[in-house]
């Protein structure tokens, strides 16, 4: 009974430390008065996220890991630039070492599209492979889990799982073969997730398939595979992170997100904030204040990139279960609709804007908009961010937090807006248009948003500084 007690009284004092904004004031109860899911909101949320391995040289591992799976059959996929680099020799030394028979598969394109990632599922299914080991970023890890997918759904159609507007959004209910990733760089969370984004080319925007069902076995985060980042790539992978714990920290909360499932297979992915996403995304946000730069600026201070690599998974816990909003949803055409612009560091034979920095670049004008739903979690972020808000008023935590941002990305020579990667003013209609259908992102965003709005916050993104 005094157990009882205490876990009571502790619930009401978390419930006296929550949020009282307007977007986030249900507390850690966060729960309706109904349970019946014939109303429009949802009562509940779940957790779901791949084992995790973090260790230097860990990745040693992977080939015994297959070995106790009993894998006969391996397919072992990467892109051109890593085959050559150390965690990709790392996998193979293991492979040898342990016995373990696979096919390798180097062709996975830097920010995959559909047809990429088709090239990729003919190649999985050609092989009918029983476990899968992915060895790169987002793009790779992302193109591994689509590969997976379909090749253990050989007759569905490409458009059934990839989700809705776009595509059918149908759940995925077979069990997929198991499935270790090798992150090496500290940004996507994709070992973390069950998301998988790629370009739909003839629509010239982002879009993916997001199921629990596609989530890595086990993620094998080794430190080591860090250090091989050019500049450039860690900036923009670590953008990613601050945005991960930005959007997820100040997303519609769980219990405002409509509509409740009528059964919880379809549940998504992307729930809404809630208190345990909460607590990674907070969390990874310091280790970003703390070790961003340094990472960035030293591609030898091991303890910072380190820091950013589990700063990755923990943002990924966070968003892989609260979701993104508008930051990720605006970023897709801005990526999608790329002209002439090259990423530096980045060797590809194609026009490229990183995903990370296609997100960070709207962020200012993002959390200015969207600063009046949640003052306080913007005021926090600002805060955790280095800036002193002791004197703040809750009506300025948006430009306050807009603020804090430009100076990070200032500091961090970031391009200054969208006019700095190609776009114009012209432009804005086919973004607004090509950000709509985002509508499984940009619907979690605290605050509504119209066409009109879109246009304006392209527009005040065209220069950050």
């Amino acid at each position: 009974m005094a157990g009882q007690e205490r876990a009571v009284h502790l619930l009401r004092q978390l419930q006296r430390a929550s949020c009282r904004c307007p977007a986030h004031s249900h507390g850690f109860s966060q729960a309706p008065e109904r349970t019946s899911c014939g109303k429009t909101t949802d009562y509940a949320f779940e957790m779901a996220c791949s084992n995790i391995r973090y260790g230097q040289g860990v990745t040693k591992e992977v080939g015994m890991d297959l070995q106790n799976l009993g894998a006969k059959n391996v397919c072992l996929m990467t892109d051109k630039n890593l085959a050559r680099l150390p965690p990709v020799k790392a996998v193979f030394n293991s492979l040898a070492k342990h016995g373990v028979n696979f096919k390798f598969y180097d062709k996975v394109r830097v920010e995959p599209t559909d047809t990429s990632f088709k090239e990729a599922i003919d190649f999985a299914k050609r092989g009918q492979f029983d476990a899968y080991v992915a060895v790169g970023g987002g793009s790779v890890i992302d193109t591994c889990k689509a590969a997976n997918l379909y090749a253990c759904n050989p007759k569905a159609d490409f458009l059934d799982y990839v989700n809705a507007p776009i595509g059918k959004g149908k759940p995925v209910t077979d069990v997929l073969k198991p499935f270790i990733a090798v992150p090496t760089t500290a940004g996507t969370g994709s070992e973390t997730t069950g998301v998988a984004i790629f370009d739909f080319e003839s629509l010239k925007a982002k879009t993916g398939i997001a199921s629990r069902a596609i989530k890595p076995t086990l993620g094998m985060v080794d430190p080591l595979h860090s250090l091989h980042m050019p500049q450039r790539v860690a900036a923009n992978s670590g953008f990613d992170v601050l945005c991960h714990a930005l959007e997820s920290y100040t997303a519609l909360p769980y219990n405002m997100r409509s509509p409740c499932p009528p059964n919880p297979i379809y549940r998504p992915a992307y729930q809404g904030s809630n208190p345990i996403s909460d607590v990674w995304s907070k969390h990874a946000l310091n280790i970003v204040a703390k070790y961003m730069k340094r990472a960035v600026r030293n591609a030898d201070d091991l303890e910072a990139r380190s820091s950013m690599h589990l700063a990755s998974v923990f943002a990924g816990i966070g968003f892989g279960n609260a979701g993104v909003h508008l930051c990720h949803g605006m970023s897709y055409p801005i990526a999608g609709l790329v002209k002439t612009y090259r990423a530096k560091d980045y060797n590809v034979n194609h026009p490229l804007v990183p995903h990370g920095l296609s997100v960070v670049l709207t962020s200012p004008a993002v959390f200015t908009f969207t600063g009046s739903m949640c003052p306080e979690r913007h005021l926090e972020a600002a805060e955790i961010l280095g800036t002193n808000v002791r004197n703040a008023k809750r009506e300025d935590a948006g430009l306050i937090l807009a603020d804090t941002l430009r100076k990070f990305l200032f500091d961090l020579n970031v391009d200054d807006g969208l006019s700095a990667v190609g776009y114009t003013k012209e432009d804005i209609p086919a973004l607004v248009k090509g950000t709509i259908p985002q509508e499984r992102v940009t619907k979690l965003a605290p605050r509504p948003q119209t066409e009109e709005d879109l246009s304006s916050l392209f527009e005040a993104s065209m220069k950050l500084y």
